[in-house]
């Protein structure tokens, strides 16, 4: 085999990569724009006290396919849990407020509102649990009131996350909604603020399309999640804006099961910790697709995060017409994201792909956990400023014929990028989202 051949032979195996990544990499269902339903079957309105009573009655009575309908005003409601195939549809004008009351969401255990050893002693706002079809409509809000003081007490859920944080315990505080073991479900449109913890937690769940959304907290409210698919598969989250204090998207892959077929596409994101996978992989993650994506101001942009502990096989990712502008670590693909994290859990990132990926300033960091396992990653047309650094560790980069700027280290800088044009008008669009900070009332 001559070199010339085996130049075009290699080139040929790299695009054929990057081509079978974006194909395969994706939710298999076949995603359009969602229709709410036609069938109202209730009709709360607003008591000015506590409507949680109200509410679960309303969807308790209301049939598969039908929804429960928010016209306006303001409604103050503890958990309540959602029915298989009914919606709730809260229409513009209508906001659904938490009850900042700990008691209301305690789990029977006291320790709702309180730093213990364990975390997980609130009800989410609303749950899904074993539930198939319905969801959440309408253009109206619904609004977790994490930085309003809880009853009873001068602290907010925000303020005793952050003290938890320092004195070393957990927080329990409750999630805004929780979808767990259910198929179908169907979020559009609607806002989503100010969770008090994550905003959109799932685990095993089949089948879910979220449209359209703005989800929004202020940029230091710890552990405020966007949407967190956690063992789950064939997703879809598009056309949303999401800016959080943590984490915009976090896929997971906890003892629970495997994250796969996943499609996050033509997305904005605010403020927050970036797209990232981990750091709980150790079920495998795989056939993940983000296209169409801005990160604006995100501390991390794409990343990668996994340690010993929690670690697993993260493959078949592509990236792909990405724009990054302001980020700390614009890329961060990292197999010791816990220095100190003690187990046999190997991290292992294979068949990355990004392609079309530009930013501006900061670190580009990829690090695999040895030479053993090291990281597997495709780059085509990947470009920042001549200012960003490379930190490269136990990497196999292999460069597509669109080239990468700055160069990698050891390497010449090859051929130019190609130079993508829609980062530009990637970062106009995101100029006009919504500009107000994660308020209050």
């Amino acid at each position: 085999m001559t070199r010339r051949f085996r130049y075009w032979a290699l080139l040929s195996i790299a695009a054929c990569v990057l081509q079978c990544g974006a194909v395969q990499a994706k939710d298999r269902r076949i995603v359009v724009e969602p229709v709410a339903p036609r069938n109202v079957c209730a009709r709360p309105v607003p008591s000015g006290r506590d409507d949680t009573s109200a509410l679960q009655e309303a969807i308790a009575h209301c049939s598969a396919g039908a929804a429960v309908y928010l016209a306006g005003g303001e409604f103050l409601s503890g958990p309540f849990e959602m029915k298989s195939g009914v919606t709730l549809w809260i229409e513009r004008g209508a906001t659904l407020f938490a009850i900042p009351r700990p008691t209301a969401f305690d789990k029977g255990g006291g320790y709702c509102g309180r730093i213990a050893g364990k975390g997980d002693g609130c009800r989410p706002l609303i749950s899904f649990s074993k539930t198939r079809g319905g969801g959440i409509y309408g253009q109206g809000v619904i609004d977790g009131q994490g930085g309003m003081p809880m009853v009873g007490s001068a602290e907010t859920w925000w303020q005793l996350a952050r003290r938890a944080q320092t004195e070393g315990g957990n927080q329990n505080v409750p999630r805004l909604i929780q979808v767990d073991h259910a198929q179908d479900i169907t979020f559009h449109g609607v806002t989503l603020r100010n969770a008090p913890s994550f905003h959109v937690a799932m685990n095993r769940v089949e089948g879910a399309t979220f449209w359209g959304l703005t989800i929004d907290a202020p940029v230091d409210a710890r552990n405020t999640d966007g949407i967190d698919p956690g063992a789950s598969q064939d997703v879809t989250i598009t056309h949303s804006f999401i800016r959080t204090g943590d984490d915009n998207v976090a896929i997971k892959a906890g003892n629970n099961g495997s994250s796969r077929h996943i499609s996050i596409i033509d997305n904005h994101f605010g403020w927050g910790h970036g797209m990232s996978i981990g750091s709980e992989v150790n079920s495998g993650v795989s056939d993940i697709l983000v296209r169409g994506l801005t990160l604006d101001g995100t501390t991390s942009g794409l990343r990668i995060k996994s340690d010993v502990g929690r670690g697993g096989v993260v493959e078949r990712v592509t990236y792909e017409n990405v724009c990054l502008r302001g980020n700390r670590w614009p890329i961060v693909f990292d197999t010791k994201y816990d220095p100190h994290a003690q187990g046999d859990s190997i991290p292992l990132y294979r068949q990355i792909v990004l392609r079309h990926v530009h930013g501006d300033n900061g670190v580009l960091l990829m690090r695999g956990i040895d030479e053993g396992h090291a990281l597997d990653v495709t780059l085509e047309d990947v470009r920042f400023a001549d200012s960003a650094t490379w930190q490269l560790e136990n990497a196999n980069v292999t460069v597509g014929r669109s080239g990468v700027s700055p160069p990698l280290p050891g390497r010449a800088g090859g051929p130019a990028p190609s130079g993508w044009e829609g980062c530009a008008k990637a970062l106009r669009e995101s100029n006009q989202k919504p500009g107000r900070p994660g308020g209050e009332r």
